[in-house]
C-alpha cells in the first residue's frame, strides 16, 4: 500500500504550523576527558523537515541521545515547546518527543498490532488497578488504543499486516513499523536516526513518500542521513556536524555548496582534526554510555514508571 501524502489533517500531538517546538542551545556532551558534542544550537519547527548530516563519527547519535533524555548534557539545555526537558527518556516521551533507532528496536516475537499499542503506553490514563479490575474504564481505553493503532498501521499501509510477527516483515516495512510506534505517543516532534540505512531505493521514496506526509499532519521532524540525495530532496533545512560542532546551517542548496562540507567528506583535515585514534576513543565512550543508557531506560519504563511524573 502507498502512503497517501495528499493527506492534511493535523496529528493529536502536532502544534500551530511554524511554532518552534525543539529548541537546543549550546548543547555539548563529554564522556571524561572526550568531547563527543560541543556547544550546538538547533531549533525546529512544527511542520518543517530538518536534517542533521556528518560524517562517521560526528556526534549525531550522541547530539539525538541529549534531546531525548538519554544522555543528560554536561552543558546546555533542550526545551520542547518552550519547557526544559526532563532527564528521563520516559518523560521526554510523554512529553511529545518520539524517534527511532539506527538500529531497528522492535519486540521481534509480538505482532506489528502490539508493537504499535506499546507505543500508546504514554497516552493510556488509566491505571495499575484499572488494568488489573479490567472495569469499563480500561475496555474503554483499550478499543480506543487499538482503534488508534489500527490508524497509524493504515496510514504507514501495514494495517493488512497487523497480525503478523514484527520478526517476518521485510526489512523496509520493519523500519515502518517502527515509525508507527514511535507514531503512536502522538508526538509534535518525530525524531529519525538513519531511517533509509540498508533500503533498497524503492524503500528510500517509499520512506521519503511517509515522511513528507507525516510533516504535512504538522510534526515537526529531525532526520539524521547519510543518503545525501534522500537529505536535500527530503529537508526544509540542513544541519553539519564535524567533530561535534556545527559547521554549517541552512537550505538544502546553501549546504551542499559550502566547500567545508565537502572537505569534511572527502576526507580532508579541519581544523583542529583531532585525529583517527581520539575519534576511535570518542565513539568506543559513546557506545558505552548508551549500553549504560539504554539500560536505565528500560528501568525507568518498567511498569508503573510512566505515571511517575
Amino acid at each position: 500500500m502507498t502512503t497517501d501524502t495528499t493527506t492534511k489533517d493535523t496529528a493529536p500531538g502536532a502544534p500551530a504550523p511554524g511554532t518552534t517546538v525543539l529548541d537546543a542551545r549550546g548543547v555539548t556532551m563529554r564522556f571524561g576527558g572526550l568531547t563527543a558534542v560541543r556547544d550546538v544550537d538547533l531549533t525546529v519547527n512544527s511542520g518543517e523537515i530538518v536534517g542533521l548530516i556528518g560524517p562517521n563519527g560526528a556526534g549525531k547519535t550522541t547530539f539525538f541521545n541529549c534531546l531525548t533524555g538519554l544522555y543528560i548534557p554536561t552543558e546546555g539545555e533542550v526545551r520542547y515547546k518552550d519547557k526544559v526537558l526532563p532527564p528521563k527518556s520516559f518523560k521526554v516521551t510523554a512529553a511529545g518527543i518520539a524517534r527511532t533507532f539506527q538500529n531497528i528496536r522492535l519486540f521481534a516475537n509480538m505482532t506489528v498490532l502490539e508493537n504499535v499499542l506499546v507505543g500508546r503506553h504514554t497516552r493510556t490514563k488509566e491505571g495499575f488497578w484499572s488494568a488489573i479490575l479490567r472495569g469499563p474504564g480500561f475496555h474503554r481505553a483499550e478499543a480506543a488504543s487499538r482503534a488508534r493503532a489500527m490508524e497509524l498501521l493504515e496510514f504507514v499501509g501495514l494495517d493488512a499486516k497487523a497480525d503478523h510477527l514484527a520478526r517476518n516483515l521485510p526489512y523496509g516495512e520493519q523500519r515502518k513499523l517502527e515509525i508507527a510506534r514511535a507514531l503512536a505517543s502522538e508526538p509534535g516532534l518525530l525524531l529519525l536516526d538513519e531511517p533509509t540505512a540498508g533500503m533498497n531505493p524503492q524503500e528510500t521514496r517509499a520512506a521519503e513518500e511517509l515522511i513528507f506526509a507525516i510533516r504535512d499532519q504538522g510534526i515537526a521532524v529531525l532526520v539524521i542521513e547519510h543518503d545525501m540525495r534522500f537529505i536535500f530532496n527530503l529537508c526544509d533545512r540542513v544541519a553539519v556536524l564535524v567533530q561535534g560542532q556545527k559547521l554549517i546551517e541552512g537550505d538544502p542548496a546553501t549546504v551542499q555548496g559550502d566547500e567545508r562540507v565537502i572537505a569534511a567528506y572527502i576526507g580532508e583535515p579541519m581544523d583542529n582534526d583531532p585525529g583517527a585514534a581520539e575519534a576511535a576513543e570518542v565513539e568506543a565512550a559513546e557506545a558505552a554510555a548508551e549500553s549504560a543508557a539504554g539500560a536505565d531506560a528500560a528501568t525507568d519504563a518498567a511498569p508503573g514508571k510512566e505515571n511517575d511524573r
